[in-house]
């Protein structure tokens, strides 16, 4: 496991929000300058999400190598010195994104974090949004499509993701976390380069993310599976129960199914057909 890093930071101390899920922090309406990192150069911010230019993906590629050998805690310590406050995070409540909010609640709750919330999620899935806003005093935001599941299935003549899941997950999630980012320089996600192949595998600590226009950081990337388990329970982080019933892997409930054993850790998604992921963390 990852223990070392060349940007190791002061914690940072602050007191919990107990906001309402009325009251969680908005994006602020001006970029502010970043805080600059405790120990070597910072992290280069974009000015607005343009393409940007070789120098820049340069820099980031420097930080993400030298993030390689870091924990989780110390690479979201980084990415809060460097990027708040337009850091944000997008968040399923799946074994991963739990460990990342209980890092958050240590060195920085008042990031603003949101789910993507299709309307067909499960509903131990909601239920574990309350039981994380209890331990930690972090309410994440839901962030809905405009129309709700009874009016866009009526718009399509039946459950789109029986026909077509790409369109679904676009309209419902892709969609969704495009705006949801407007404003802020960089999102933190939970995926693990020991989850599959393709984007996956290959993922970068820190990099650009072209599909959404802002710098991407994966602290989890260098973790796996066992990893996160062992801090979900060495530090009895609340998951999803669903999780004890064999499902490994969690989305919207008509296109996920627990696995067998043997399985490939999300083998339960979209299972029946050759898709994997849902759009979030792909290139194309």
């Amino acid at each position: 496991m990852p223990v070392a890093t060349p940007f190791r930071v002061k914690k940072t101390t602050m007191t919990a929000s107990t906001s309402s899920p009325s009251e969680v922090r908005e994006a602020p309406a001006q970029v502010q300058p970043p805080v600059a990192a405790a120990q070597g150069p910072k992290a280069p911010q974009p000015a607005a999400p343009q393409p940007p230019t070789p120098e820049f993906l340069a820099e980031l590629a420097e930080h993400s190598q030298k993030l390689e050998t870091a924990s989780p805690r110390d690479i979201i310590a980084w990415a809060v010195e460097n990027y708040a406050p337009k850091l944000t995070m997008a968040t399923a409540f799946g074994p991963e994104g739990c460990v990342i909010l209980h890092y958050l609640a240590e060195i920085d709750p008042s990031t603003y974090v949101f789910n993507l919330d299709t309307g067909y999620q499960f509903k131990e899935t909601l239920e574990l949004r309350d039981r994380i806003a209890e331990r930690y005093g972090i309410t994440v935001d839901f962030k809905r499509p405009e129309t709700t599941v009874e009016q866009y299935e009526a718009l399509h003549g039946g459950p789109l993701y029986k026909t077509n899941s790409d369109q679904c997950c676009f309209d419902r999630k892709v969609k969704i976390l495009r705006e949801a980012v407007v404003g802020w320089n960089a999102w933190m996600s939970g995926i693990r380069r020991d989850q599959g192949t393709g984007e996956r595998a290959g993922i970068p600590i820190v990099g650009w993310d072209k599909k959404f226009s802002l710098v991407k950081i994966s602290p989890l990337a260098n973790w796996t599976k066992k990893d996160v388990w062992k801090l979900i329970t060495d530090e009895n982080i609340p998951y999803n129960p669903l999780h004890d019933q064999g499902y490994t892997s969690i989305g919207c409930f008509p296109c996920t199914r627990a696995v067998m054993f043997g399985e490939d850790e999300r083998a339960g998604r979209w299972s029946g057909s050759a898709k994997k992921e849902c759009g979030l963390h792909t290139l194309d």
